[in-house]
């Protein structure tokens, strides 16, 4: 999964067919929990662009988005949010797989 490098690459990928963003950060240990199966998730879903973003590196663009809780999800296609999973609970494969189905 690409890292995020800037708010403005957020906006141009975010403008680019259907793109993930993962929100996440290093100490967070649900976020830990689903990395295992993310690959596989990715290669589940080959018409989506998944990204993560660093929820502490990119705290202002988190903000912007109304993610307080991570690991959240926000979908975009063509520039239109389409779907968002977030809140501050572990998630479950099974949740982000639905999640995924309503944006692929």
């Amino acid at each position: 999964m690409k890292a995020l490098e800037s708010e403005v690459q957020f906006q141009e990928l975010a403008n680019e067919g259907k793109t993930v963003f993962m929100f996440s950060a290093d100490w967070c240990p649900d976020c830990r929990v689903i990395e295992p199966f993310l690959p596989e998730l990715e290669e589940s879903y080959p018409d989506l662009t998944f990204i993560y973003v660093d929820r502490d590196q990119f705290i202002d663009l988190c903000i912007k988005q109304d993610i307080f809780g991570i690991p959240s999800f926000l979908a975009f296609n063509n520039g239109e949010e389409v779907a968002r999973f977030v809140s501050k609970d572990r998630k479950t494969r099974e949740e982000i797989e639905a999640f995924l189905d309503k944006v692929g």
